[in-house]
């Protein structure tokens, strides 16, 4: 159904992550992949939906700066938060293992923010998810930890692992947004290119 999009634009997803790669080619789109190794920064007065609308919008600034005519570039970035702390890429196994536990029977949030940007238009957008855990013992969160090696994932899972499969209780929201692109979201914005 985005087939026009693809005649009009040379899209671009500026991520090298390799489960929004998966999602975007889901809608059967025609695209290359550009990314940036710019250290992304932001400011601590941003509430949670503006960090990660800003982080994608920043990633886009540091890859638009080339951007032809027909290019349609779309970058995004995926927060994970818990009690208002934001639970980053974990560092090491003790940092994994300390915010797995944290998620253990209890709920969080997952932010994608995802900017589109062209030459003549910018669209700016944010989906928010709900994530239950069942409590999970030491023994899973230490086998999730030492087989999938969830370093590269904030909240240091991913849902599509071992983890996510037994051990999500609910979710209350996009799926494809916890994996890293809210794509039910991101087809009705990218409509508006056409």
């Amino acid at each position: 159904m985005l087939k026009n999009l693809s005649e009009k634009y040379n899209i671009i997803l500026g991520s090298a992550s390799p489960r929004r790669k998966e999602l975007l080619l889901d809608l059967d789109l025609k695209f290359s992949i550009q990314t940036t190794d710019k250290e992304e920064t932001f400011s601590c007065s941003l509430i949670e939906e503006e960090i990660a609308e800003f982080l994608a919008k920043q990633k886009s600034k540091f890859l638009s700066e080339k951007l032809q005519q027909n290019d349609l570039l779309i970058t995004a970035d995926t927060i994970v938060s818990f009690k208002n702390e934001l639970l980053n890429k974990p560092k090491n196994k003790e940092e994994a293992f300390e915010t797995l536990s944290k998620l253990s029977k209890n709920t969080h949030k997952v932010i994608t923010g995802v900017c589109l940007k062209s030459k003549n238009k910018e669209i700016i957008f944010s989906v928010t998810t709900m994530v239950t855990f069942k409590e999970l013992s030491k023994d899973e969160i230490y086998h999730y930890i030492d087989k999938y090696n969830p370093h590269d994932k904030a909240g240091a899972y991913g849902i599509q692992d071992w983890i996510g499969k037994i051990g999500i209780n609910n979710i209350n929201g996009s799926y494809t947004n916890v994996v890293g692109l809210p794509i039910s979201e991101l087809y009705q914005h990218l409509k508006l290119f056409i």
